[in-house]
């Protein structure tokens, strides 16, 4: 009969079991698999010798006929859930040598994700020291029996994927309570890591690929919109995408590899992304907002000889590009590439997407070819060229699938820009490899229309800095946010006063992330499965980390990574060099700490320490302290922490702000109520009418000190 059903599983649903050979582990061993549906048991089955076991409910199984013959048999292990002897009787047959199927979660999944791991499962294991195996079913949350939201089908691809038996870690000399809670988590990490490492060894390296897959599914589901262009569905996406790329084609140098781009959180900028993909081209994504001579030398380091840009863009964004073009750089405008459309070339595109969507793609790549050039944001020194794979940018978005509970239904509000990693890979390929809804608003500093947008297309994620929160704060009726699931924050610390004021007037819960442009960007992030404030979260799967001692540095130390989302190279030689020598590890330059779970907290970057009478004070954690520290001027009061060096203590802190009437005795008292020592309060006030921003909302410290330089106050 086994085999009779493995075989008709190979027909219906392209069945295969990957490592099955785990599963001839002697007992005493526990195969803990994802719970996806009714039809879990039988996937699972097929693979099994006699002797295993599937623990279910004696509860469940009493609810109907059908309930008792599926559940009360020979190959079962009815337990009541409720009992304090449930595990306990779990452990005896164990401790015999016996082999038991647990699905941990208890349940079958509402999201299609890994739900909670109910913690008797981490119990059972210190109980028994059994082995235990891993199993991550791939495609049956989509069967028709699932309950997975949005889209299902009859006969979706299915496959098994076991781990080998594992030992789980002894977690010392601790509480039961406390070697629950480790263990519980330390199998909850190894199936998020089993999901993330299949997801890479068995969906495509490429990132139009993975689109098109994704359209494949839901051809006429919407996929973009913006504020002008109305609205694109997956296939009329791929049908512009097409279009474009037939007229690019005819106007880019066959011979050069990078093309330029400068376009706005847009429908335009997803589209002309797909388009250069679907040639083989590399975009280099120009960062409009540092000014025309900065992008000449970024436009210079990626060797661009031509920019695809759009005229309306730089009229409305009043962007002057003519130095550009004044240094050699060729601008092709998408309105000149529109006229040149016909209405047969439509007809023939989207014939060609409902008939074979890819073939569009004129000239594959691979994982291990750039995707994009990305550029830093230059806070502390001129930006740098960042080589992004088509793995490198997937590996990032299959991380963040792996951790969170996203669903087809989400939507996301993504007013990040796009020249961002943060708005590039979470805020656009996130949603559109994962098949959800995303918006595109082109300004994040509309402070009062942001949040009525969000509110009025009914969006349930939200990406955003400390610096936007707070102008959104300011503005928002505290209604505008009523259907948010998720809001991430990233790219600058996110302040205690921030969290607050959101959690005080809208009643959301802040997830606290943290990368680099280098990684993709996300390194680490909060979910609302693993949620702890004050941290970034834990390092996502996949990713090794170790920590360098710093001189003056107690506690943590500089945060080196590597994994499948860490760069291919800089294009700057001298960088790219020190990378390469690195094997693979990349140096953050940020001193962080590790709690014992893994979470990480950040203290600062290396180069925003001072060091104040032989001590390492960290100018972010004193910019945090002072953060909010004064609602009595308002959420408009800014303040940003700069170092000078001083004959007698080494260096000393500088406060700059926007608020005239700041005195240095509130200063001190702010950080003495913080529970900072002496050496954290700033020596002296300057005043400035305002403090320079990036891009991304995150303070410009390097432009500051400028600033500050030439006006004769430093």
């Amino acid at each position: 009969m086994k085999t009779i059903l493995h075989f008709l599983l190979r027909v219906l649903f392209r069945y295969h079991a990957f490592n099955a050979g785990a599963l001839k582990t002697p007992g005493p061993v526990l195969l803990v698999p994802n719970h996806v549906s009714w039809l879990d048991w039988l996937f699972l089955g097929v693979c099994l010798d006699g002797d295993w076991k599937f623990v279910v409910s004696s509860v469940v199984a009493r609810q109907s006929w059908l309930h008792r013959k599926l559940m009360l048999n020979s190959r079962t292990f009815p337990i009541d859930p409720a009992s304090p002897y449930a595990v306990k009787h779990m452990a005896e047959h164990l401790q015999k040598g016996g082999r038991l199927v647990l699905f941990a979660e208890g349940r079958i999944t509402n999201t299609g994700s890994l739900m909670k791991l109910f913690d008797g499962s981490g119990f059972l294991i210190f109980k028994t020291r059994t082995k235990v195996i891993t199993c991550y079913l791939r495609g049956l949350n989509r069967i028709k029996w699932s309950r997975q939201p949005g889209w299902r089908a009859w006969w979706p691809s299915v496959s098994a994927h076991f781990s080998d038996a594992l030992d789980a870690p002894h977690p010392g000399d601790v509480s039961t309570t406390n070697a629950r809670y480790q263990l519980t988590n330390w199998l909850r990490d190894r199936m998020v890591n089993q999901q993330f490492e299949t997801e890479m060894a068995f969906g495509t390296d490429n990132v139009l690929q993975a689109v098109i897959e994704t359209a494949g599914r839901t051809p006429n589901r919407v996929a973009i919109e913006d504020v002008l262009g109305g609205a694109l569905t997956y296939r009329r996406m791929l049908v512009g995408a097409d279009l474009l790329a037939n007229r690019l084609a005819l106007h880019l140098d066959s011979k050069r590899e990078r093309v330029g781009v400068v376009l706005p959180n847009a429908n335009a900028m997803p589209v002309g992304l797909l388009a250069l993909w679907a040639l083989g081209k590399v975009p280099a994504v120009l960062n409009y907002t540092t000014g025309s001579a900065i992008m000449i030398a970024c436009a210079e380091l990626a060797a661009l000889k031509q920019i695809v840009t759009s005229r309306n863009f730089l009229v409305k964004a009043r962007l002057d590009l003519k130095p550009l073009e004044a240094a050699g750089l060729q601008l092709i405008y998408l309105e000149d590439l529109k006229a040149e459309i016909t209405r047969g070339q439509k007809v023939a595109s989207l014939f060609n997407t409902i008939t074979a969507p890819s073939s569009i793609v004129r000239t594959r790549r691979t994982g291990d070819d750039t995707a994009v050039v990305l550029f830093t944001s230059g806070s502390e020194g001129v930006p740098k060229g960042v080589e992004l794979t088509h793995r490198n940018l997937l590996a990032n978005v299959r991380q963040m699938i792996a951790v969170t509970d996203l669903e087809d239904t989400d939507r996301v509000f993504n007013c990040l820009p796009l020249f961002h990693s943060f708005g590039l890979t979470v805020g656009m390929l996130l949603p559109l490899v994962r098949g959800m809804y995303c918006f595109f608003y082109p300004s994040p500093l509309h402070y009062r229309i942001v949040p009525y947008a969000f509110y009025d297309t009914h969006c349930t994620i939200f990406l955003a800095t400390n610096t936007f929160l707070n102008g959104y704060a300011r503005k928002a009726h505290q209604y505008d946010f009523r259907s948010m699931r998720y809001l991430f924050a990233a790219a600058e610390k996110v302040q205690e006063a921030t969290r607050k004021t959101w959690s005080d007037k809208f009643g959301v819960r802040l997830l606290e992330g943290y990368g680099a442009t280098e990684c993709a960007p996300c390194i680490s992030v909060n979910v609302p499965m693993a949620n702890r404030i004050g941290t970034t979260g834990k390092i996502a799967p996949g990713m090794e980390w170790r920590l360098e001692p710093v001189p003056g540095v107690e506690t943590g130390g500089r945060l080196h990574v590597r994994g499948p989302n860490v760069m291919k190279g800089y294009l700057n030689p001298d960088a790219n060099a020190q990378f390469l020598a690195n094997d693979g590890w990349y140096d953050t330059g940020d001193i962080v700490s590790v709690s014992d779970d893994g979470y990480v907290s950040i203290q600062g970057r290396l180069k925003r320490f001072a060091k104040v009478s032989g001590e390492m004070v960290s100018l972010t954690a004193v910019e945090d302290a002072l953060a909010g520290a004064f609602p009595h001027y308002g959420l408009r009061c800014q303040i940003a922490v700069l170092a000078q060096p001083d004959e007698h203590k080494g260096e000393k802190l500088i406060a700059v702000s926007n608020e005239p009437k700041l005195t240095l005795d509130e200063v001190r008292k702010a950080i003495q109520a913080k529970g900072l020592t002496n050496l954290c309060v700033p020596r002296e006030i300057k005043v400035v009418r305002e403090i320079p921003k990036l891009g991304t909302g995150k303070t410009n410290h390097r432009e500051l000190e400028r600033r500050m330089k030439e006006e004769g106050a430093l």
